[in-house]
């Protein structure tokens, strides 16, 4: 494990060229043409280095593979967000309203680096068994069939013959001498709930006339508001929240017709269940006024739940690592991970790596998203060398 931290001391340079490469040019979901072109030219450079191209997206599959041994595979999403990007950094995007604000290409240039270390164990046949790097597209997105990368990628049988898969995520909320794991639930489902509360409109002047939908709305929100607090048990993590809400066009105008749309995110299956068809009924409310209230749940990701073994392998590799740094064992947050149909497939597990600038903080998602670019050789040794011992580890197939 030392020497392959002292390769990846080594091409720093490279890992940081990567990265910024990728940041000038990025690509939102189901478009990553030219990141997937640019990925697969530099696994083609890897001696000893398979490539295969997905048939669906763009995903791209690189695999080192020496006799007979388990097979684990190494995930890195490739896709961009449509956020115009503010950072003052001479690497900005160039491909307006469009910015890598999730760490993605941090990700990718990640993987690209642990490739380039496993190689030469490969070549130098000291290791047996296969390690597979896979780049996701569209984790971000879903396409018109509700399906994302990852589930793509499942569904075409890259996983079918993994035996433990790992994965990592830019953890802005922490600086690059520490990670964060966590066995069990570690990230959010995601359900999208797109309501509609119909009733008569009519004048501004005259609302005893008619059914006011925005009326009917206000007896509604506080119903869904108090979901987690009086339907869920308080020892059940999830959290409700509405973003959209439209209706009307003119101020002395009563619509006929009001719409609203938020998310729902949960750990547990059943709170999940139980939480939409709370919404659903929450919506039913409209009718006991004399208006109409419907409501269609668009199903997200399951919530991630990371395998104990692989946490282990994690744990037990960033510790001989980096004995002085800090392993915060808690759940990453209610965002959603389509990582998780890989956990579904097979024994996996994703951390959070510590990327926090020395000054400020850029939280996920956000127009000045950076990181500290120290976190890119640190995190291509962690997951080569969760690789190696994966390996060593004689996983059973059967288990």
């Amino acid at each position: 494990m030392e020497v392959l931290k002292d390769y990846a001391l080594k091409i720093e340079e490279q890992l940081i060229e990567w990265r910024r490469h990728l940041h000038r040019y990025p690509e939102c979901s189901f478009q990553e043409k030219e990141t997937s072109a640019f990925v697969k030219k530099q696994l083609e450079s890897i001696p000893g280095m398979t490539v295969f191209e997905s048939n669906v997206g763009y995903g791209v599959v690189g695999t080192l593979s020496n006799g007979v041994g388990p097979t684990i595979a190494l995930r890195a999403d490739m896709d961009a967000l449509p956020i115009k990007e503010e950072a003052d950094v001479s690497f900005s995007s160039e491909h307006p309203g469009v910015m890598h604000a999730c760490g993605h290409d941090a990700h990718t240039a990640i993987l690209l680096g642990a490739a380039t270390l496993l190689a030469e164990q490969f070549n130098h046949k000291s290791r047996t068994g296969t390690i597979k790097f896979v780049f996701q597209p569209a984790e971000e997105s879903t396409d018109e069939t509700n399906t994302s990368g990852g589930l793509y990628l499942v569904k075409e049988g890259v996983y079918d013959d993994v035996d433990m898969a790992f994965a990592l995520h830019m953890c802005p909320w922490l600086t690059p001498d520490a990670i964060q794991v966590y066995k069990g639930p570690a990230m959010g489902s995601l359900d999208v709930f797109k309501g509609t509360i119909k009733g008569t409109g009519g004048h501004g002047a005259y609302p005893h006339l008619g059914t006011d939908p925005v009326w009917l709305l206000s007896q509604i929100l506080p119903t869904l508001y108090s979901l987690q607090s009086r339907f869920i048990s308080p020892l059940d993590a999830a959290v409700l929240s509405i973003g959209i809400i439209q209706g009307g066009r003119a101020n002395n105008v009563i619509p006929s017709e009001v719409y609203v749309e938020g998310t729902v995110r949960c750990y547990s299956a059943a709170t999940r269940n139980d939480l939409i068809e709370e919404i659903k009924k929450a919506f039913t409310l409209a009718n006991v006024f004399g208006g109409e209230g419907t409501c269609l749940i668009e199903s997200g990701e399951p919530a991630l739940v990371n395998n104990d073994e692989a946490v282990d392998v994690i744990v037990e590799t960033a510790k001989k690592l980096y004995p002085d740094d800090r392993i915060v064992e808690a759940p990453y947050g209610m965002g959603s991970e389509d990582f998780v149909h890989t956990a579904e497939k097979t024994r996996s597990a994703m951390f959070f790596l510590g990327c926090k600038p020395e000054h400020g903080q850029y939280d996920l998602h956000t127009p000045l998203f950076q990181i500290d670019e120290a976190c890119l050789k640190k995190g291509a040794t962690l997951l080569a060398s969760m690789a190696l011992a994966a390996l060593q580890g004689g996983i059973d197939n059967e288990a």
